[in-house]
């Protein structure tokens, strides 16, 4: 048996545009200190593992060799999308690559994690967990009524109840206050077998597809043909939500997928660079100042300027939806 952390590297991460492009993604910019969330993710998870694996897109997999090259890590392997076919089906590719016994630890690529030895532990028991055949999903302590995220109603033994949506404000702050659940942080642990045999069970379609596109993987690339045949449906919809072997780790380490701008902000505090007079300045290169203004934040790029209040992050996504229609250069 041996410990796989798969590494999903395959968004474009719209909600962080301009700064986040399809060429560039924002796992790969190096906001943090000179390094990638990419980076981070690697290193955080070299020591816990037995290997590492990550599945990425055709778009940016060159840029996972920088990166792993920059963190000094050799000792892994690729699986290259040729087009995005989401999260149930990257997963697939990677437990068909595996063992039936082996234990995958599915890590998005682009998530912030603070508290090392919380975190280390919080894997160990799911690893266990997932030994004694559960598939388990890992969830965050909520400290706000957030809206971004999506929540895990558990009990007492961690069991999973129910997965629910990005909620709005008012509904936030009930499950906040109920205790009863927790911000569904988009990671998992299992076993090989287990993970396919419950896909195989609630998405058979994406089972067969994804089995027979693995099977003609050359020098780690996907073929294209096969790969469209595939149903673009995420692991939540098709396991999750349906399985009876799920179980949650709860957590309280510092995390956040850093999927808007406003957590961004929050995950930099006031005392760095970026914040000017209450602000937020990222990407500029020029002197900024703010006059009676207060908790904006300025994006700038050598093609584009976004400038919002920080409560309206979450519209960015919509500008990139409008931007796709409208004017596609900008997105690249």
């Amino acid at each position: 048996m041996a410990v796989i952390n798969v590494i999903l590297s395959g968004g474009v991460g719209s909600r962080l545009w301009p700064l986040s492009r399809k060429s560039r993604p924002k796992q790969y910019i190096p906001l943090f200190d000179g390094k990638t969330l990419f980076q981070i993710c690697a290193e955080r998870n070299r020591d816990l593992v037995d290997h590492i694996q990550v599945v990425g897109s055709i778009d940016n997999y060159k840029l996972s060799r920088v990166d792993f090259e920059q963190c000094g890590i050799d000792d892994y392997t690729e699986i290259i999308e040729a087009v995005p076919r989401n999260t149930s089906a990257s997963i697939a590719f990677a437990a068909f690559s595996a063992g039936p016994d082996d234990i995958l630890i599915v890590t998005p690529s682009d998530h912030i994690i603070k508290g090392f030895e919380s975190y280390k532990k919080a894997i160990n028991d799911a690893v266990k967990l997932a030994e004694q055949g559960y598939i388990v999903t890992f969830g965050a302590t909520p400290t706000r009524p957030e809206t971004g995220y999506g929540y895990i109603e558990h009990d007492s033994d961690m069991n999973v109840l129910s997965f629910k949506e990005k909620p709005a404000l008012e509904l936030a702050k009930e499950y906040v206050s109920s205790r009863k659940y927790l911000w569904n942080a988009g990671f998992f642990c299992f076993k090989v077998s287990v993970y396919l045999d419950e896909l195989k069970q609630y998405a058979p379609e994406v089972y067969e597809t994804a089995g027979k596109t693995i099977d003609n993987i050359k020098d780690g690339f996907l073929p294209l043909d096969e790969m469209m045949k595939i149903p673009s449906i995420s692991v939540d919809y098709a396991v999750m939500e349906h399985s009876k072997k799920i179980k949650v780790v709860p957590f309280s380490f510092e995390w956040s997928d850093l999927g808007s701008f406003e957590s961004v902000w929050e995950y930099l505090g006031k005392e760095s660079k970026e914040n000017v007079g209450g602000n937020l300045v990222l990407g500029s290169e020029k002197h900024v100042e703010f006059i009676g203004l207060e908790n904006l934040i300025l994006v700038e790029t050598d093609d584009a300027i976004l400038v919002m209040p920080k409560d309206k992050a979450q519209h960015v996504k919509e500008i990139y939806e409008r931007l796709e229609r409208e004017k596609p250069e900008l997105l690249k």
